[in-house]
């Protein structure tokens, strides 16, 4: 596992387009929510994903009606596949067995070849995806039940925190850990338990995110403030072999 320190969150999302770029995918995992936003800014700016490159979208709320902004299909649609005119993927969430659609879906990505480059965040308490503290590591895509804290964390996209969804089908991290490459974005102080963690504790399912440890390609890009409760271990800047 490689960790690159940033100095800002844009600087973050260069460093992200850049691995991206040099690895060329052909599948690209796609994260939401605010953490991975600058990097699309940076994608599209470039133009550096071919016509043929296809979005697959990391999770999906479950309950929201089709057409509800905060779909995160709708939001990558908007952030990254309308303007570079890409082709996005996402289970399919108003299926009548839902348990079908998860089972559809990871059988769509295994039918691809996988994803190339997956992009994830990584929350308050470890969970990468939906996938909460107590997941099996070994979990494929599947219905996730959300945390209260990862409730309350996404609740700023909402009105109010009782609209947050409980429950979304999400890529388990069976199927994370078969992409080729993983690219994970950390910024903040609010994140620096769990990226410390991540990097230097136990590998755990109390801790989902250090399930990424034993991954023959994982880089890390976190600013001071993430990296902040970690042990001093090697890092590199951006740009830097």
């Amino acid at each position: 596992m490689e960790v690159i320190q940033v100095a800002d969150p844009e600087e973050a999302g260069r460093c992200a387009a850049d691995l991206i770029d040099d690895f060329e995918p052909r599948v690209l995992g796609v994260a939401t929510g605010a953490t991975p936003q600058l990097l699309y800014r940076q994608l599209v700016t470039r133009r550096c994903l071919t016509r043929s490159t296809i979005l697959c979208l990391l999770d999906e709320y479950i309950g929201l009606p089709a057409d509800h902004p905060q779909r995160y299909r709708h939001a990558i649609e908007e952030q990254l596949g309308d303007p570079l005119g890409l082709e996005v993927i996402a289970p399919d969430v108003d299926a009548t067995d839902v348990q079908v659609a998860c089972d559809d879906y990871e059988a769509r990505v295994d039918a691809m070849g996988g994803v190339d480059v997956q992009i994830l965040g990584i929350g308050r308490n470890g969970h990468i995806a939906f996938n909460e503290p107590g997941t099996c590591f070994d979990r494929f895509t599947h219905v996730a039940e959300l945390s209260a804290a990862t409730r309350a964390d996404n609740a700023r996209f909402f009105n109010s925190a009782a609209e947050v969804p409980r429950y979304a089908i999400t890529q388990g991290i069976g199927t994370i850990r078969r992409a080729k490459r993983i690219v994970l974005i950390a910024t903040g102080d609010s994140k620096a338990r769990a990226v410390a963690a991540m990097l230097d504790g136990p590998i755990s399912i109390d801790l989902p995110a250090s399930a990424l440890r034993d991954h023959r390609d994982v880089v890390v890009i976190a600013d001071a403030a993430a990296l902040a409760m970690r042990a001093q271990r090697e890092t590199r800047s951006c740009g830097t072999a």
